[in-house]
């Protein structure tokens, strides 16, 4: 009988192939699989990307497509047929690694398989990355909290009322996925006196990167998926 293969989810980060962990790299260069996300509108993958200069030369890449959704339950069948995808493969004995940008555990695509998979008798070991917030505080030099000070991580796709009580409650706050709804998360700022201390970073670490610090002159911008504000009370 074939002994089941190790399933890995790897963080590989807000998008500079340095901020890789040793521990990742060295999961991505003995796996035999590689599974990289995308979206039905994209082509490619940006965590592979990312990943690229430290893959082997003979590892197999399998392109999974996974719907931008909320909620696991708005398309459970895809999401089945992704896991079952990656258990054929664990059955014929190879290691598969899951890449994912930032870090598996947090608002990631991942944490939809990891938790269909811990029900099947499988070695799982999630191997953890850079978030994107973090990255962009320390390349612009802007601390996301200190002392007591309470940080608020907000989906920018939420509903406005949960991201101004969010807000309100918070000295310091992360917006995150501010692609959708940017005038309106603009006008939220400033409501809350915040727009002053807010930096706006989009593709972080990636070739393209943008950073905004005078963000209310970028109205009616359309912005990338990966876009990340980093903001405090004004105070």
């Amino acid at each position: 009988m074939t002994k089941l293969g190790t399933f890995y989810g790897i963080g590989v980060g807000p998008g500079d192939p340095d901020l890789l962990t040793v521990k990742a790299i060295k999961a991505i260069k003995e796996v035999d699989v590689l599974i990289a996300p995308k979206t039905e509108k994209k082509e490619g993958s940006v965590a592979l990307s990312i990943a690229e200069p430290y893959l082997k030369s003979d590892v197999e890449i399998v392109y999974q497509i996974f719907p931008m959704v909320k909620d696991f339950a708005e398309s459970p069948e895809i999401f089945e047929a992704n896991k079952n995808e990656i258990l054929s493969i664990l059955r014929e004995g190879k290691n598969v690694a899951f890449l994912t940008i930032g870090d598996p555990m947090f608002y990631s695509t991942y944490i939809y398989i990891f938790r269909l998979l811990t029900e099947e008798n499988i070695k799982i070991e999630t191997i953890p990355g850079i978030p994107a917030f973090l990255a962009i505080a320390s390349s612009i030099g802007k601390p996301v909290a200190f002392g007591n000070e309470i940080l608020s991580i907000i989906p920018a796709t939420a509903d406005i009322n949960e991201i101004n009580a969010a807000l309100e409650k918070s000295d310091s706050s992360v917006l995150m996925k501010v692609y959708k709804n940017f005038d309106e998360i603009i006008s939220t700022l400033e409501s809350h006196n915040m727009i002053d201390k807010s930096v706006l970073v989009s593709r972080c670490g990636l070739p393209d990167e943008k950073i905004i610090s005078n963000i209310s002159e970028y109205k009616g911008e359309s912005l990338n998926y990966l876009s990340t504000i980093i903001t405090r009370k004004n105070y």
